[in-house]
Parts: C-alpha cells; structure tokens; sequence
C-alpha cells in the first residue's frame, strides 16, 4: 500500500484499503510519489448541489477550475509511470480540464457515457452524455486490458441487433472490442442496489474502468469517495485503495456490508467477456432461432 500519514481522520480500514475524512488536498499531499497505479476522479460539478459536508458548489469558473488544478497537480504526481487517470465530469469542464492535463500527461481517450438522468434544458440540446477523460503517465499505460462486450440482441426475440458487417462468424469469441461511447452504463436506479439517494456511480461504471486500468494488488485512490462505489469496486476485486471524501459515512456504511454490491457485481461479471449472454441464447432458443454449431460451442 502507498505511504500515507493524512491529515484527515482515518474513518476505516479493511484488508485493502484506508477511508479518510477529510480535504482531499490534505491527505494526498501525504501520499508518497509515484505509488498510485489508478485515479478515477468524480469531483462536484459545481452545479449548486447541498453537499452534506456544507461545501460551497457554486463558485466562481475561474475559482472552480483553479481548485480542480490544484488537486489534478497531485494526482499528477502521485501516479505511478504508465499510471492511469480517469476523470469523470461534465463536458462543459473537462473540456478545460482536459487542455491542462494534456501538459503533464498523455492523452489516451476521450469517452462518452450516454447517461440519460436528467430534465431537458429549454433552448439546448437535451443533455445526455457524461465525459470521461482517460490520461496515462508516460507515452503508454503499464495495465490496460479493457473487457470485451456481448453482442447487442433483441430483448425479445434474442436477435442481433446488427449484423457486424456480416463477419459475426469470425468475431471474437470474448465478445465485442470495447469503444470509446459507452451507451450501457445506466444511472442507478433500482432500490435494491442503490446505496445513495442520489448521483451514485454505477458499479458496472467502475468495475470496467478498473478492469481495464488495473490488476489484483494494484493501487487505486478516488478523491471524491462520494457512495464510495470505486472503493467497493475495488475491495471486490482484490485492489488494495485509498478513499477519501469530506464527508465519508455513507462510503463508510456501504463498506461495512457488500452483500448487495458482491450480488451485484457477481451478475456483471456474467454479462462481459462473452460473445452472447446467457438469457439472449435462452431467447433464441425459445423463438427457434439458433446460431452456428461453433457459436454454441463457444458459449
């Protein structure tokens, strides 16, 4: 685990990770150099949100943009070479976060998560897309191993959804490479796996983006622990973590059971890495449709 003498109060502590309470630009000055292999960074939009932790979410640009280049400055320094950052945003800012990131790290990608959460704005587009902006230290990312995703079949028939160019037979059996707009990611809605009344990341969010960025053993630290999604993600999947948030106690009370999260991420895993998943097979088996002999082998 990265050394750390923080400043603020160490809420937790698990087998793999440390939870703080506190300013996140307090405890990552105390973090050691170069020790972090991941930073996935979902800080407040500066939107006018009441944030339990009293913080004023309505300042000034200029004021808003220079405090997120404050705390990009450490997460620049804390990462390892070939470190991953992640930074999940509203276009409007990591468009200028962006720009200054591009002069300490290497621009990866640029990636749109459809996220249909929210009201039409009258005289604009409708917002439905959050951005999340991959950067690497270094010229090429130590870790990346992106999951591969199912085909896209009827929800009612088990049909594809497209034909892939008519080369479905020779596609890899994993499943579908990964591309930069992600249209699968849906808000969390459903009661049982919702663990805060609001703005919480979905599981499947983080689940793929350390999939991606990171193996078992490395380490990853979000800022802004929020419901604390990034660090069950990574307590679930053998990433040791260092979490903070000025108020932490619903990150700490997510973490004291991860029944739901474990159900929930065991049904995921199901969904990923696989050229088919298994109720689309059981709905074309059901309509007398079928796939070739090797596709049914496969799965």
């Amino acid at each position: 685990m990265a050394q750390t003498k923080a400043e603020g109060r160490l809420l937790k502590t698990t087998d793999l990770g440390l939870l703080y309470e506190g300013d996140c630009l307090d405890i990552m000055r105390s973090v050691e150099s170069s020790s972090v292999d991941l930073i996935f960074a979902d800080p407040p939009f500066n939107l006018g949100k009441a944030y339990t932790s009293g913080m004023d979410d309505a300042i000034d640009s200029s004021r808003y943009l220079e405090w997120c280049e404050n705390w990009l400055d450490e997460c620049v320094r804390l990462l390892r070479d070939g470190g991953s950052l992640f930074l999940w945003n509203l276009p409007k800012w990591n468009i200028s976060l962006g720009s200054y990131l591009m002069r300490h790290l290497t621009f990866r990608h640029s990636i749109a998560v459809d996220f249909k959460c929210g009201m039409p704005v009258r005289g604009r587009l409708y917002p439905a897309h959050y951005s999340l902006l991959y950067f690497v230290k270094g010229q090429r990312p130590a870790i990346f191993h992106p999951d591969r995703l199912p085909l896209q079949c009827c929800r009612h028939c088990g049909g594809e959804v497209h034909d892939y160019g008519g080369k479905k037979s020779v596609m890899n059996p994993s499943g579908v490479s990964l591309s930069d707009v992600w249209t699968d990611i849906s808000p969390v809605r459903h009661a049982k796996f919702k663990n805060r009344e609001a703005n919480a990341l979905p599981l499947k969010l983080l689940d793929r983006v350390l999939s991606m960025a990171t193996d078992p053993g490395s380490v990853v630290l979000d800022p802004f622990g929020g419901s604390g999604t990034t660090y069950v993600a990574a307590e679930l999947t053998g990433r040791r973590w260092i979490g903070m948030d000025l108020h932490a106690g619903e990150a700490e009370k997510r973490l004291s059971d991860l029944t739901v999260d474990r159900e929930l991420l065991d049904l995921l895993s199901s969904d990923k890495n696989t050229l088919f998943r298994t109720r689309d097979i059981r709905r074309r088996a059901e309509t007398g449709k079928s796939w070739p002999m090797e596709r049914q082998a496969l799965c």
